[in-house]
């Protein structure tokens, strides 16, 4: 019997110039990865958490004690665990992912289910009385403020919940109740209530909320003029008579009386002490 070729058993890896076979480990490590997350893998979606978190530090400026951080970071993690298919194994995370939110939601004040689709760098200004249902949408770059609610609008629609487009901007106190679709770069001005749909790059103001146009009105000059009021410290306007002290200035006299002007008040001051001497003689 002849002797086992070490090469044929595999003792010594083959060289192939094929480039599929000639790739360094990271690429073949990059490809496999990409492979497990499109199969929708627990460690692909784990890389997929940790970027995603990552992204989420560096939009609060590296605070990772900001509550709208935590907050994103036990919605993730919530999101992570279901792509887990074992049951058993899942249990763990499941209640460690519970207790989280429990814990978010009864301390700053940010309910924040795992149900509802959050983009990527979002973020919670500030905490305390912020709702979100599990049905609601947040895309990219949306900034959402202290008191706003994504919510149902009737109880027999439960899953009819905001759709908010990127980059909107949700001010303080702001509700959105019902299945309505805020356009991209929309701005929601604060203690608003949204009950219907809003376009892209609008403002929405106002109980309940009506579209205004954010685009600057030309007002005549004079009405601009009309309006200008002093302020302290500033200097005053110019006064009515500015022009007759800068006749007299290019005339040279540098605001000072003309001679007829003073030849006047000479003849007046004379007049005046004769009726007073007068006077003073018929009295003696």
């Amino acid at each position: 019997m002849k002797p086992i070729d070490q090469r044929e058993s595999g003792f010594f890896r083959r060289t192939s110039d094929t480039p599929s076979e000639s790739r360094s480990l990271a690429s073949r490590l990059l490809s496999k990865v990409s492979a497990l997350r499109a199969e929708g893998m627990p460690a692909a979606e784990l890389v997929r958490f940790v970027e995603l978190a990552r992204e989420d530090l560096e939009s609060y400026d590296g605070d990772w004690t900001r509550p709208g951080f935590q907050a994103l970071l036990v919605h993730r993690f919530g999101t992570w665990r279901m792509s887990i298919r074992t049951r058993m194994l899942r249990v763990p995370f499941s209640i460690c992912s519970r207790a989280l939110f429990t814990a978010v939601r009864n301390f700053y004040g940010i309910e924040l289910p795992f149900t509802a689709q959050i983009g990527r760098r979002v973020i919670f200004e500030h905490q305390h009385g912020i709702v979100v249902h599990g049905s609601s949408v947040i895309g990219d770059d949306c900034i959402i403020r202290q008191g706003v609610t994504l919510g149902i609008r009737r109880m027999d629609r439960l899953t009819e919940a905001p759709v908010l487009g990127r980059g909107v901007n949700v001010g303080a106190g702001a509700k959105i109740l019902g299945r309505v679709f805020i356009g991209d770069h929309a701005d929601i001005g604060a203690n608003a209530v949204v009950l219907e749909d809003v376009p892209a790059r609008t403002l929405a103001i106002g109980i309940p909320a009506r579209l205004v146009s954010r685009t600057p009105t030309k007002t005549p000059r004079r009405e601009r003029s009309a309006r200008v009021t002093e302020l302290p410290g500033a200097p005053r306007s110019t006064p009515a008579n500015a022009n007759a002290v800068d006749a007299n200035l290019c005339d040279g006299t540098n605001g000072a009386p003309p001679a007829s002007a003073k030849a006047n008040r000479t003849s007046t001051n004379g007049a005046a002490s004769t009726r007073a001497g007068n006077a003073a003689s018929r009295a003696n």
